[in-house]
């Protein structure tokens, strides 16, 4: 009966049809094979603090953001073969996910699709690839406040997976019409860790 009751006090909502401008450019992630000196330098030359470190990557910060810059440690990498140090994504934020949905239902209808929806736990993310393979995130914050975004990655959940769960965005778009709240949808959903790619759209690696 709480379920009939929930569902018709549910107030239906349309996503925006419009072009919607990103409110925050977040982070960038270099890959490198030269982590440590990496890690080192960023910290000297942007008094970059650590926020978390094991052996695959590295969060740094120099604000109240949970992280600024990310270095993911990948042997072997030369450069300027295609496997090499480097960027790895820039990422932008929206101001709420509604704008995030409705920006993926319109790049939907431009044939533009996301090659990697993914739910890190302090941000829901669609990763897109531009026209020269370069990765662009898409984000939107699943907490309410920085201070709470940045406590999750001090966390046993973050710990035994920093990179999250892949969602699938029709399906978040569908419950986010049908009024589903907010809080609901940005609460990271049950499921096994997702793959860490950290090369990107093409890449044939984990």
């Amino acid at each position: 009966m709480d379920t009939v009751l929930d569902s018709a006090s549910r107030s239906r909502r349309t996503l925006d049809t419009r072009p919607i401008a990103p409110a925050l450019f977040a982070h960038f992630v270099l890959r490198s094979a030269n982590a440590a000196p990496m890690i080192e330098w960023y910290r000297a030359v942007l008094a970059m603090r650590i926020v978390h470190r094991d052996d695959f990557i590295c969060f740094l910060t120099y604000d109240d953001e949970h992280h600024r810059l990310a270095i993911v440690n990948i042997a072997g990498l030369q450069a300027p073969e295609p496997r090499s140090w480097g960027l790895a994504h820039v990422a932008y934020t929206f101001a709420n996910l509604g704008q995030l949905l409705a920006t993926w239902r319109r790049l939907k209808a431009l044939g533009i699709e996301p090659y990697r929806p993914i739910h890190h736990g302090p941000t829901v993310s669609l990763y897109y690839s531009d026209p020269d393979g370069n990765s662009v995130e898409l984000q939107v914050d699943a907490y309410a406040t920085k201070a709470e975004a940045a406590a999750y990655f001090l966390t046993d959940s973050f710990r035994k997976n920093p990179i999250g769960v892949a969602f699938d965005p029709e399906a978040m778009a569908a419950a986010y019409e049908a009024g589903t709240p907010e809080a609901d949808l940005l609460r990271q959903p049950d499921g096994p860790a997702a793959p860490a790619q950290p090369l990107g759209p093409n890449s044939s690696g984990a």
